[in-house]
């Protein structure tokens, strides 16, 4: 604790946890007023409503796919911080184009001609942001950090992430649309002073040229980075868990509907608790290694994980039918039920497992390489795990097109998590193998 205290106020690290605070809410802020906008006051259709969501959330996810492997060369061989001013400088533009599509839609102006085109300009803008910002932030943690803290402030990090997701959601679900549009602004500047407070961070290796032909690079940099198996273990394992993170997202609008009677209140709620128990396992497990970066607890906490899916699903199952059919319940409803709070704390239990299963192995990614590789092997991870979040929502929804019920799908989330434990263990082995050679 006194390692996470002294952290926050450092200035070695406070600006760049600032800096991704206020990213991440505003990504998750602008992103859902968009949606929630374009699904509650353009469409009627359910099928055009899902169809707008998958439109928005793969034009979000391109740039992963096609500038991880730019950003990370860049980001190893030139100055951290530096590309950090540039890149939050940018995100001022990129809202200010957001912000204009929001207002234009309060305004009624030309909604499906200028509006929404506007806006998802502005998401696609957005992902290149994260893409080029993602694996600088985990990155530039060793360059910045003693190997004792490291752990520490992948923790915060991840934590912070995760409370920001969930302001985010929540405010842009509060707030009207023109709030919205200047809230965005607003933030990215204040983003912007943050991140200018980053101490410089050089690159450790001579300049390289950069590769940019993003496909050939983004292929070359996958199967460099996992030649190390320790390596190529921890990004399976991350990139099981986000998969597993996908379908659980996917499902929890329609469990909370169709299984539980609830209302979206509700399945806010699910997200809420799922990104606080998150946020309390990337803590907590700094706490139980006591600073040391190891993957160890992996297993255990995924094998957890599992245990809490089932325990979620039998809540489920045996939720009192005499609410099934009834009108939509709110939270207040919902809390009431006599199954609602042991929904919940199962709920509560799979994220804080997931979150202690899966920081240590960010940490672990960012320790065990050259100090001149890290930003590489992160944007290495971000293709992997984006082509993993991608699989686990096709799976979802193959699913549910054969006919599966959403509650029983919880069943094959968690079998996939035996598959993720299986991977860690594999990882504690290598890593035991690695410290006695």
């Amino acid at each position: 604790m006194t390692t996470t205290t002294d952290l926050i106020k450092a200035r070695r690290f406070l600006p760049l946890f600032v800096t991704q605070l206020l990213g991440a809410f505003n990504d998750n802020l602008f992103k859902n007023a968009m949606v929630l906008y374009v699904v509650y006051s353009v469409y009627s259709s359910e099928s055009a409503e899902a169809r707008f969501s998958a439109i928005a959330s793969t034009i979000f996810v391109i740039p992963f796919f096609l500038l991880s492997a730019l950003a990370g060369q860049l980001a190893d061989m030139r100055d951290k911080a530096k590309i950090i001013r540039i890149v939050k400088l940018c995100e001022i533009v990129i809202m200010l184009v957001g912000g204009g599509g929001l207002l234009l839609a309060w305004q009624g102006v030309a909604i499906t001609g200028g509006a929404i085109p506007l806006m998802l300009v502005a998401l696609f803008a957005m992902g290149v942001h994260s893409t080029f910002f993602g694996p600088i932030k985990y990155a530039i943690l060793p360059q910045h950090l003693g190997r004792g803290e490291v752990l520490a402030g992948t923790g915060l990090v991840e934590a912070g992430t995760y409370i920001a997701i969930l302001a985010g959601t929540i405010v842009a679900g509060w707030i009207d649309i023109e709030w919205a549009a200047l809230a965005v602004i607003l933030i990215a500047m204040v983003g912007y002073i943050a991140g200018r407070q980053v101490p410089p961070a050089p690159p450790q290796v001579e300049p390289e040229p950069l590769d940019y032909h993003v496909i050939r690079a983004s292929i070359a940099l996958v199967r460099n980075t996992v030649q190390d198996r320790r390596v190529y273990l921890a990004i399976m394992a991350i990139s099981f868990f986000w998969a597993i993170g996908a379908v659980l997202f996917i499902q929890f609008p329609p469990l909370a509907k169709n299984v539980l009677s609830a209302g979206k209140e509700v399945a806010s709620l699910f997200l809420v608790m799922f990104s606080v128990g998150v946020a309390i396992g990337s803590v907590s497990i700094n706490a139980l290694l006591k600073g040391k970066v190891s993957a160890r607890y992996g297993p255990a906490s995924v094998i957890a994980m599992a245990i809490f899916v089932v325990l979620f699903q039998v809540a489920c199952r045996f939720w009192s039918e005499t609410t099934v059919g009834a009108e939509l319940m709110d939270v207040a409803t919902f809390i009431s039920q006599p199954f609602a709070i042991p929904l919940l704390l199962t709920l509560l239990g799979i994220a804080v497992a997931g979150g202690m299963f899966v920081v240590p192995l960010y940490a672990f990614l960012t320790t065990i390489v050259e100090p001149s590789q890290t930003a590489r092997t992160i944007a290495a991870n971000n293709i992997v795990n984006s082509g993993a979040m991608v699989l686990g929502s096709l799976i979802a929804a193959g699913l549910s097109a054969a006919g599966m019920p959403v509650v029983e799908q919880l069943l094959v989330v968690a079998a996939a998590c035996l598959g993720s434990a299986w991977l860690g263990k594999s990882l504690v082995n290598a890593e035991r193998e690695a410290a006695a050679s």
